[in-house]
């Protein structure tokens, strides 16, 4: 978004990038808001490939990251979620499944969940990683890994830059940099979190939370570990488990 728009600090990259696969605001209400956008589109989903209309005219941007990374940062999402996070998820019309309960106090166990029934409570996860990565060499997708935007902020903004076809004003390369930064989204995290963060106690700053990765480190066991680490290339193959696990895959 600050890509798009040259560095500005007041966007509502929430509502700008709507999250459509999220029921709340209604659909009617969300699309109709897209259509008027007049600026280019960037949307937001968490779908596999399989559940998308995939267009050729379109180009895609797939976030990877540690499933084990993934988990500690849903854990306190859910963690943190307030009475009004349940009664808009269960609530509001189109909610396949049971209803969505608050998690066990032990992140463990809610780590053996996750991993006995791929993803749960939420999406599944191997065949969304799956999915993006077996088309990674089609010329209208870029896979960005999260330790990569980790290690080299700059060199991946870039590179994400040259894929969109976005040219850099270099006059205004680093407040693009800045209001992209971790501490930048933190302190103004009611205008990147879906519905300025009101579903979680503690607002929008507990949606965002620390940014870091490895805090599974001193919690799993060495067979937990293995475990996790067998099952991802048993599901996604060496070559994918390996940059999910590191990311660079160029």
């Amino acid at each position: 978004m600050q890509l798009l728009f040259n560095g500005v600090p007041n966007l509502a990259v929430a509502e700008m990038s709507p999250w459509l696969d999220l029921r709340v605001p209604p659909k009617t209400e969300k699309l109709a808001f897209v259509e008027a956008q007049t600026h280019r589109r960037i949307l937001k989903t968490h779908l596999p490939v399989d559940a998308l209309v995939y267009s050729p005219q379109a180009k895609y941007i797939y976030i990877g990251r540690d499933g084990r990374d993934v988990l500690w940062s849903m854990y306190n999402h859910h963690a943190n979620a307030n009475d009004k996070f349940y009664t808009t998820l269960n609530d509001t019309p189109g909610r396949i499944g049971p209803p969505l309960l608050p998690p066990p106090h032990d992140i463990r166990q809610y780590w053996h969940d996750w991993m006995d029934k791929d993803g749960y409570p939420f999406w599944p996860f191997w065949e969304n990683v799956r999915s993006w990565w077996q088309i990674r060499k089609l010329p209208n997708l870029l896979l960005v890994h999260f330790n990569d935007l980790k290690r080299d902020m700059p060199a991946e903004m870039r590179r994400i830059a040259h894929f969109l076809d976005i040219p850099i004003d270099e006059a205004r390369w680093p407040y693009i940099l800045e209001y992209c930064s971790f501490d930048w989204m933190k302190k103004n995290a009611t205008k990147t979190v879906p519905l300025e963060g009101m579903l979680w106690n503690g607002g929008a700053q507990t949606f965002i939370n620390k940014g870091t990765n490895g805090r599974w480190k001193d919690t799993l066991t060495p067979e937990e570990i293995s475990t996790y680490e067998t099952r991802t290339i048993d599901e996604l193959g060496a070559e994918c488990a390996h940059w999910l696990a590191h990311g660079s895959i160029d």
